[in-house]
């Protein structure tokens, strides 16, 4: 098996793992920690079981952030991102089989008193910290404590957006569950796409020019 091809698949697993679990806690809780800790966790357990494989970006920002920081080619980067989309939509089927609905399925979405402009702004910045952290800690060699700060740093960028936008930070994951939801998030969708990507974008010029060594 190429070994690009192996690694689309894991991501498309890893993917679909985040947006089933993440979001179904989210669903059926309804509680900030709960759904702030399960990104985390779901994303710390993906990084220690596919990370050797493929890195485990798991989301859009994440290789659009790479691929602005020269750590990766731009083909392989949107190889990684039709897997993470796909795996996103196949979490979201799953997760809308389990509650037996298409009508919540954990789409981001603003909250009443937040406008577009500042749910641009609070994406683009949350996901600007996050691609940060992660390029800083995935470039030192032999670090067996990264998989759980790039967690907890998602666990942290949660706790602060989900009552701002709910947090996506992810493009993938906003993706899945708005196709299935349409109305008004999927209205929505195009903030919790341009918002992160763009704060990935910035995160891998600011590591590639200030932070590399």
């Amino acid at each position: 098996m190429k070994k690009i091809v192996r690694k689309c698949i894991v991501e498309c697993f890893g993917t679909m793992m985040l947006t089933l679990i993440a979001c179904g806690v989210a669903v059926r809780t309804g509680n900030l920690l709960a759904t702030a800790f399960a990104f985390g966790l779901v994303l710390t357990a993906m990084i220690y079981t596919i990370g050797d494989i493929s890195g485990c970006h798991i989301n859009p920002a994440v290789s659009f952030g790479m691929w602005a920081a020269g750590k990766m080619k731009i083909s392989d980067m949107w190889k990684y991102i039709v897997a993470q989309v796909v795996g996103a939509i196949i979490g979201s089927l799953l997760l809308a089989l389990c509650l037996t609905s298409f009508k919540n399925l954990g789409a981001n979405m603003m909250v009443s008193d937040t406008n577009v402009f500042i749910g641009l702004i609070i994406e683009l910045i949350l996901t600007f910290i996050f691609v940060t952290v992660i390029l800083v800690v995935t470039d030192k060699k032999e670090n067996n404590q990264a998989g759980i700060i790039i967690g907890l740093t998602l666990t942290l960028v949660h706790l602060f957006g989900i009552g701002f936008t709910g947090t996506s930070v992810n493009p993938a994951r906003s993706i899945g569950p708005a196709l299935f939801e349409l109305g008004d998030t999927f209205l929505q969708l195009w903030i919790f796409i341009l918002g992160p990507m763009a704060g990935a974008f910035l995160a891998g010029l600011f590591y590639k020019f200030v932070l590399k060594d």
